[in-house]
């Protein structure tokens, strides 16, 4: 996997990235939604930036030093599909300290299977996936079936991502540019692993300390703006 990235002149460079830069590529869909919510945001769009000072303690003043649309993050067993989060940003906050986030967006698409619906048919290689998620999140305990895969290795990729970059943080972020909040109760359902009951839109939430690592997660709706352009 290439490990040389060039800087975007728009949203055009998001577009080419994408498994499928014609299908995925269309007006109202979280691709080109995210895309130019966060081009025209210069930076970390207003609800990003509104959803790190709700923590406790709070991320103040966030800068955005890095982001990667479309970044590719392996795991185990690696002939396998590597996690393609949407966005994947490197920031550092007040006291100096890196965090690394993965930004999940959406508007009506689903977060795809759920983990009985992806280990179906079962192998030595989900097998061991699963494994090694489970071993990242700090989730001992079995993952009850309902929940949904792309939640958990898209969390997954914060964290591996925090080691590589020797962040003290790591987030993963739902961007939904629904009005409706559709699949909110998908995400409630994954963070409640953490203990965390009827969780709101627009907080971010402290998960767990994972070998010195402090992960976070929250879901921000977007403007709507942006189902438009």
């Amino acid at each position: 996997m290439n490990r040389i990235y060039i800087p975007t002149s728009g949203v055009d460079d998001w577009q080419k990235l994408l498994a499928d830069p014609v299908k995925h590529w269309r007006t109202g869909f979280s691709a080109r939604s995210l895309a130019y919510a966060w081009e025209n945001a210069r930076g970390f769009p207003a609800e990003i930036q509104d959803l790190y000072t709700t923590s406790d303690p709070p991320f103040l003043d966030m800068e955005l030093l890095l982001a990667i649309p479309e970044h590719k993050v392996l795991m185990p067993p690696y002939g396998g599909h590597p996690s393609q989060n949407d966005l994947f940003v490197l920031a550092r906050n007040s006291s100096h300290s890196l965090v690394a986030i993965t930004v999940e967006g959406k508007v009506s698409e689903s977060f795809d299977k759920n983990l009985s619906e992806w280990n179906r048919e079962g192998s030595r290689g989900k097998e061991t996936r699963l494994a090694f998620i489970k071993d990242k999140l700090g989730l001992a305990d079995k993952v009850p079936s309902g929940i949904r895969y792309q939640l958990l290795h898209r969390t997954t990729s914060a964290i591996i991502e925090a080691e590589r970059f020797t962040a003290t943080s790591a987030m993963m972020i739902v961007h939904s540019f629904s009005q409706s909040n559709l699949w909110f109760e998908d995400y409630q359902a994954f963070i409640r692993l953490y203990g965390i009951e009827n969780a709101v839109i627009g907080k971010l939430y402290f998960l767990r300390e994972i070998a010195g690592i402090k992960l976070f997660s929250g879901w921000v709706r977007g403007n709507e703006i942006f189902l438009k352009m």
